[in-house]
């Protein structure tokens, strides 16, 4: 049986380390809808992720670094490290 060859929009994502943590995870970078278009960054936000690490990180990284950035300090709510 012949099956139809994949272009790169069905390609699973390709597997990478991300350099943060270390957790393998399928980078979708290459494909429409790519999981970390979820997080949005500033230019300022995405310089600094280029300098300070090589490659892509995973979703949880990025939301946690993105994270202390976005939330406001509210009252009585300690401030984070």
């Amino acid at each position: 049986m012949l099956t139809p060859s994949l272009t790169a929009q069905d390609a699973p994502p390709a597997p990478s380390i991300c350099p943060r943590c270390g957790a393998a995870f399928g980078c979708g970078a290459a494909q429409p809808g790519c999981a970390c278009g979820q997080v949005k960054l500033t230019a300022a936000q995405r310089a600094d992720l280029a300098a300070r690490y090589q490659g892509c990180l995973c979703l949880a990284c990025l939301r946690a670094l993105v994270a202390p950035a976005t939330l406001k300090e509210t009252p009585g709510r300690p401030k984070l490290p």
